[in-house]
């Protein structure tokens, strides 16, 4: 028997004992999801509403999919496959986009480990080659399917990040805009995350979240912790900082906010700057490549059709 066949008999038997640890919840996720249909239904019928049997079994087998995934998450959570794939990176990066709970790390780690030995045994049943590639393509489909799910992870993170830098500035002005009327900073943080979630979905979302620590008895400080130091912008850290010594020690905040937005202003304004000055010497090596080649052709065209038509006269 080459050792080809024992390496995938190897992938096969540890995803067949993968989906023996998985079968007990999908059992109990089947009866869950049962459940949900049923209220669903009831609730749908009472609001007057007509949902199609397609999008419920639709839903059903995603949230299905969701509750089996974190069923084998935390099967491996806290051992030593746990530890390994969730580091400190992917819990910040779970911490950024508002994943980092029990149910959030328990799917993220399900997820990387179902693919891990998905895609093995898929290639391996589609793949033909000599055992040392083979040996490669399968070690290759597996480190994909470890990092694959980070690699998605890290793209939503980068774009929440964007749209906090994105949406500061507003969040600032609306600040002073209610405090200038004679909201207190409990009362401005409270009507932002209320009424403005439609202009400020992220920051929006995590001042609902602050809000609400902090209604449940947590200081404000500890409750402005997870928007200070999830998203990496020490913008938001100085603002945060603001609005915990305002709350702390009182006194007027509309000028330290409006220098405040003034000096983000002028950050992103040279920003900009340098961003135009970067893409404009990667356009004069376009326009090098491109535009160049054509301007020869047109300028230096006609000389060379003449040139050609008198040496053929000779």
């Amino acid at each position: 028997m080459s050792v080809t066949v024992l390496f995938v008999l190897a992938v096969l038997a540890l995803a067949s004992g993968l989906a023996l640890f998985g079968v007990n919840a999908l059992q109990r996720s089947r009866h869950d999801a049962q459940q949900t249909r049923v209220i669903d239904r009831a609730l749908l019928r009472q609001s007057g509403g007509h949902g199609s049997a397609a999008a419920d079994s639709g839903r059903a087998l995603w949230r299905r999919g969701l509750d089996s995934l974190e069923s084998i998450g935390r099967r491996f959570e806290n051992g030593r496959i746990g530890h390994i794939l969730l580091a400190p990176e992917d819990r910040l990066l779970l911490e950024q986009t508002n994943w980092n709970t029990a149910t959030g790390r328990a799917t993220f780690l399900g997820m990387r480990l179902v693919l891990a030995l998905l895609l093995p045994v898929l290639l391996a049943l589609w793949y033909r080659a000599d055992s040392a590639k083979t040996i490669v393509a399968l070690l290759s489909a597996l480190a994909v399917g470890l990092l694959l799910p980070k690699f998605a992870l890290n793209g939503w993170a980068n774009r929440l990040r964007k749209r906090v830098e994105d949406e500061l500035p507003l969040l600032i002005d609306l600040l002073r805009l209610l405090q200038g009327v004679g909201f207190s900073m409990d009362q401005s943080l409270q009507t932002i995350a209320e009424r403005f979630q439609t202009v400020l979905p992220v920051l929006g979302r995590e001042l609902r979240d602050a809000n609400a620590a902090y209604i449940h008895g947590r200081p404000r400080a500890q409750s402005l912790r997870r928007l200070a130091e999830s998203f990496g912008n020490h913008d938001l850290q100085s603002l945060v900082q603001i609005i915990v010594q305002v709350h702390e020690h009182g006194g007027a905040v509309q000028e330290p906010l409006r220098q405040f937005a003034e000096r983000l202003r002028e950050q992103r304004k040279m920003s900009m700057k340098e961003k135009t000055g970067k893409l404009s010497v990667k356009m004069t090596v376009v326009m090098m490549v491109t535009l160049l080649p054509a301007l020869m052709l047109v300028l230096a065209g006609p000389a060379v059709v003449s040139l050609i038509g008198t040496m053929a006269k000779f």
